[in-house]
């Protein structure tokens, strides 16, 4: 059974494209920038932005019964490579002790210059779990 997590956007809507969706213990977050009511947060501001998604990605993540502690893999995409470590400073806090494997790329731009940075990310929920 799919369940969805919709944060009712209108390119949610305008594109067709989900927040968030959980399929048995899998959990996919899609790409988060750091606009809430829109707004963009911290304009160029690579390091607090990465806060804000993670607080969003978060809350999707718990809308769906997972965690961060859940999550396996992040993709940051940044449109400077310079911010990588404001960016893994805040990727280093949140997942210190879960450890995902994680991709860091620049790229050309985000749909807003004052976006700087856009993050997904991929969750299993697996109780019994041992490594």
């Amino acid at each position: 059974m799919k369940q969805v997590f919709s944060t009712n956007t209108i390119w949610e809507q305008k594109v067709a494209y989900s927040r968030a969706i959980r399929v048995g213990n899998m959990v996919e977050v899609a790409g988060t920038t750091a606009v809430q009511d829109g707004e963009i947060m911290y304009p160029g501001d690579a390091g607090k932005q990465t806060e804000v998604i993670f607080e969003k990605i978060g809350k999707a993540l718990k809308e769906l019964g997972a965690e961060m502690q859940n999550v396996i893999r992040t993709r940051m995409y940044v449109t400077n490579i310079k911010d990588f470590e404001a960016v893994g400073k805040i990727h280093g806090i949140v997942f210190e002790g879960i450890n995902p494997v994680s991709t860091l790329v620049e790229i050309s731009a985000l749909v807003d210059p004052k976006l700087v940075i856009e993050i997904e990310v991929s969750a299993i929920i697996d109780q019994d779990a041992k490594v």
